[in-house]
């Protein structure tokens, strides 16, 4: 992500921890570095073990929950 110029930020969560639906005004690119996490949509789940990387796009209302061994996850926002 930083290759292509975004500026990225990393973050880690404990086991069992979610995060409530919400969205975001900008696209978000998520890549998970350590452990797991699913993050929630209205048609599916995404599941995001070390290598994996999705994009939520703006607007999209998500929710999330962190695996059993915790997660660690670099992101970009992109305007």
């Amino acid at each position: 992500m930083r290759s292509l110029g975004y500026p990225v930020s990393d973050w880690s969560n404990a086991p069992g921890d979610t995060y409530a639906t919400h969205s975001h005004p900008y696209k978000k690119i998520l890549c998970c570095l350590d452990g797991s996490i699913v993050f929630h949509f209205a048609d599916g789940d995404v599941c995001l073990t070390p290598g994996d990387r999705t994009a939520v796009e703006p607007g999209v209302e998500h929710s999330a929950t962190v695996g059993p061994a915790g997660v660690r996850c670099a992101e970009a926002h992109v305007s």
